[in-house]
């Protein structure tokens, strides 16, 4: 079963709104056959794909994939009847398909004679594929909060300069997380503060000049603005597609000239049920929304007053912070703006608790701390 899911690791780029999977075909002796593994959507299936490499006779193999074979007709025909007519004596599945209605694979086999175990490994498997797994069973995408602080969690001096506190390495690797996100969300202060393009991005080449990254797609623009005030001269709308959230009573100018740049308004509703000028769109009906786009994860990259919304709306599911060797001070109006911004919490029982959930690791001269919610399932 590890090696189902090092094979799913092997799949290029982006596969979603599809899982990660992969599979194995052993003879009754455990000799290995096959391998096979999911390569994206419209692809064929692992078990398919495991079967096309044995090109022969699987009469009394054993396959080992880590998701239920499905028994829906999508994008491809449907792999459990492909399994089951294959002549593999024994199916072995990590865990069940929990999308609704893409299920009945593992049912569909044991009906066609073939002997089937479920559950193995099934908490490694449901955390290695826990970005698919938030999106099928909790209707949102997996998010994803990045931020680049000093030592004293400072985001920008007093005077706004943030550029850069992070360094090169640093920057670099936030862009490879870009290249395997499928979403990326800034609220409308980081578009008028940094006018970032939220694209994918190289490392500098030997003459200076960043480019896009080759063989990657951007992820999908995101940007909160509750009232759509967001400049239409932004680099953000340089390319047609960007997502503005925002109030379901926005201005019908500011709708169309979002419109006239290629932008996408999303309407939603406000945080709490709010009314009045300075309510904000609710952080989980965007996130409903993202998934029924068929987007199974986002990258938070900010600023503070979007991360205290991620936070306080309890749908942070990673925390990467880069921590950068420096400190500002200051206090008051005379101190930088933390990574996180909004009213605070009133009692340390109620603050957000997180754990780290891999060791530190040096990235140039900062240090990225990668952690989870305390009580994550995960």
């Amino acid at each position: 079963m590890r090696r189902c899911l090092e094979l799913a690791d092997a799949a290029p780029g982006r596969i979603a709104p599809n899982p990660r999977v992969g599979c194995v075909i052993v003879d009754a002796r455990g000799r290995l056959l096959a391998e096979g593994l999911h390569r994206g959507p419209g692809t064929a299936h692992a078990e398919v794909d495991a079967l096309r490499a044995l090109g022969g006779e699987a009469r009394g193999a054993t396959l080992y994939v880590n998701l239920e074979p499905c028994a829906h007709h999508g994008r491809t025909p449907p792999c459990a009847p492909v399994v089951a007519a294959s002549g593999v004596a024994r199916v072995v599945i990590g865990v069940l398909d929990p999308v609704p209605g893409h299920g009945g694979g593992a049912r569909l086999l044991r009906r066609a004679g073939v002997a089937v175990k479920t559950g193995v490994l099934a908490a490694e498997v449901r955390r290695h594929n826990r970005i698919f797994f938030t999106w099928a069973e909790q209707g949102r995408p997996y998010v994803v909060l990045k931020a680049a602080m000093t030592l004293d969690g400072k985001i920008a001096t007093a005077s706004g300069q943030s550029r850069w506190i992070s360094g090169e390495p640093a920057r670099a690797l936030a862009h490879t997380w870009r290249a395997q996100l499928e979403a990326i969300a800034v609220g409308r202060g980081t578009v008028l503060a940094d006018d970032p393009r939220l694209t994918v991005r190289l490392p500098p080449e030997r003459d200076g000049a960043a480019g896009p990254a080759r063989g990657t797609t951007d992820p999908v623009r995101v940007i909160l603005d509750s009232h759509g005030t967001s400049p239409p001269g932004a680099k953000v709308f340089d390319t047609p597609g960007a997502l503005v959230a925002c109030r379901r009573d926005v201005a019908p100018r500011r709708v169309a000239a979002l419109r006239a740049r290629g932008a996408e308004p999303i309407f939603l509703p406000l945080q709490g049920g709010r009314a009045g000028g300075a309510g904000r769109v609710s952080v989980k009906a965007l996130l409903r929304a993202l998934a029924k786009r068929g987007l199974t994860s986002l990258l938070v990259e900010g600023g503070a007053e979007l991360h205290a919304a991620f936070l306080a709306a309890g749908v942070v599911d990673e925390l990467r912070l880069f921590v950068a060797p420096l400190v500002l001070g200051g206090q008051g109006t005379s101190a930088g703006p933390s990574w996180v911004g909004g009213i605070g919490v009133s009692a340390l029982a109620r603050a957000p608790r997180f754990v780290l959930s891999a060791p530190p690791q040096q990235v140039g001269d900062d240090v990225l701390l990668v952690l989870r919610p305390a009580a994550a399932i995960w």
